[in-house]
């Protein structure tokens, strides 16, 4: 006789046995298809109508699946946007915790390849927005805008590359870095002159189109903040 955790085991199994199948017949037709309803997909898939409920919370926070209830109602299939797949992202990363150095790792690797990306960048109205998110940086004189600064001048950085994975790659990295506690406490590690320096030397080599210099520039600096923020010597 099945012990419970071996039933358990094999129920989550049918479960995201479901969950692919409705997968694979939302991917199959186009976004906003109806893929059938409760009692239908029970019947197709041969398994219960609780298994199916299961399996469409799974899909629902992929946000592949909408249930619409109410006349006309069912399983509509849609696509995911970018908000979903970060909150995914972000949920993966808050339930497989990798440690501070990994993630502090990632999120440089990522922030200086950005770096070089962008001073690949020809496109005259990107550069100009890059002066411009420059320009307010050297005219700020209030520390508590470091936060705020910091984000204008990634997303100029996300516009001059227009890579929509990597972009999505960087900004969960760059976001799940800056929610640990000890990030909030970045004002109290740079000067707010030391950090205005710090991205003039970046911006100043991406404007120059210089990918080696921008991705050394970006190197430097994080090491900087990454040692005095979680006092890692060794970094």
């Amino acid at each position: 006789m099945a012990s419970q955790s071996e039933r358990s085991g094999g129920k989550r199994q049918l479960v995201a046995q479901t969950a692919q199948h409705m997968r694979e017949r939302i991917f199959a037709s186009p976004p906003g298809t109806q893929i059938g309803s409760l009692p239908d997909l029970a019947r197709d898939f041969e398994v219960g109508i609780v298994t199916v409920q299961q399996a469409a919370r799974i899909l629902e926070h992929e946000g592949v699946l909408e249930v619409r209830r109410g006349p006309g109602g069912g399983y509509y299939g849609r696509r995911p946007d970018r908000a979903d797949l970060e909150r995914l992202m972000f949920a993966f990363m808050r339930e497989e915790p990798a440690s501070r150095r990994e993630v502090l790792d990632i999120t440089s690797l990522l922030f200086n390849r950005l770096c070089a990306s962008a001073a690949r960048c020809t496109d005259e109205v990107q550069r100009e927005n890059l002066r411009k998110v420059a320009e307010r940086i050297a005219m700020s004189d209030d520390g508590k805008m470091i936060g705020p600064l910091e984000a204008d001048l990634q997303d100029a950085l996300f516009h001059m590359v227009d890579r929509p994975l990597f972009e999505l790659l960087t900004r969960v990295a760059l976001g799940f870095a800056q929610n640990d506690d000890a990030s909030q406490n970045l004002t109290g590690v740079f000067e707010l002159e030391q950090w205005k320096h710090s991205r003039h030397r970046i911006i100043e080599a991406i404007l120059q189109q210089d990918p080696e210099l921008a991705q050394f520039e970006a190197n430097r600096q994080n090491r900087e903040v990454l040692v005095r923020l979680y006092n890692l010597d060794d970094y």
